[in-house]
């Protein structure tokens, strides 16, 4: 059971949706609400997870104890770096750490697997109630169309997300090598032609910062659904999840 979320997680949440209600009857463009999806919208540790239990069931034969130690491990004990999630289960070696790493790049990338991620606790609601008062929804990732598109387009239409509707739009990376923040910050800018963007919401704060720089109007608020320690600059919320109640 969730603690109930804190009244300025609340209040951050209750007035962007305000400003979209406010701006939706002006009769000009959408007011925009930008999404990041991983980490921010989605749970990945559900994936993470599933590859771990895949390369056990791989290894089973040959290497018992190592994937006995895989399938010890649950979602919770699941790190933002791969490294701190093998801990969990003691496996410091460095030939496992590298052969588990290979196994887990060329999975968690896919469409076979993105499907398995949940969504963050109140994202459903909150980006369909940003819908529902007329915002134009953006969700932005660092995922790849080639690998990432059909996942995730089926994992968001399933669980219940704003997708193939007016004003809704989904922008993934072109190319897989291209990094996560050239990326935002070549797609980021040209989200003013569609209208004024009011809200962003990422899980980095390296992203937040881009995107306050580029629309300082906007409230920008990271997602800390990861609890790293991250520093924040002056003007960027902050929070766990996306429940008003």
């Amino acid at each position: 059971m969730l603690p109930p979320p804190l009244p300025h997680q609340v209040q951050v949440l209750q007035n962007v949706l305000d400003r979209v209600s406010v701006a939706a009857v002006d009769g000009g463009p959408p007011p925009i609400v930008v999404f990041g999806i991983d980490g921010a919208l989605f749970d990945s540790r559900p994936r993470t997870l599933q590859v771990l239990h895949d390369y056990a069931d791989e290894i089973d034969g040959d290497e018992p104890e190592l994937a006995g130690a895989l399938r010890s491990l649950a979602v919770e004990h699941v790190h933002y770096l791969l490294s701190e999630t093998l801990r969990e289960c003691a496996i410091t070696r460095a030939d496992q750490v590298r052969a588990i790493t290979s196994f887990w790049r060329d999975r968690f990338h896919t469409d076979d697997y993105v499907i398995l991620d949940e969504p963050t606790p109140g994202a459903v609601d909150y980006v369909r109630a940003i819908h529902e008062a007329g915002g134009g929804v953006v969700y932005i990732s660092g995922r790849d169309v080639h690998g990432m598109l059909l996942g995730t387009v089926q994992s968001m239409r399933d669980h219940g997300m704003p997708m193939a509707d007016v004003g809704v739009e989904l922008v993934l990376k072109p190319d897989a090598t291209l990094g996560t923040e050239s990326f935002k910050r070549q797609a980021l800018p040209r989200l003013s032609r569609r209208g004024e963007v009011v809200a962003v919401f990422d899980d980095q704060a390296s992203s937040c910062e881009l995107a306050l720089s580029i629309f300082p109007g906007a409230s920008v608020a990271l997602v800390d659904t990861w609890m790293l320690e991250q520093h924040l600059a002056s003007g960027i919320e902050h929070f766990r999840d996306f429940r008003l109640l």
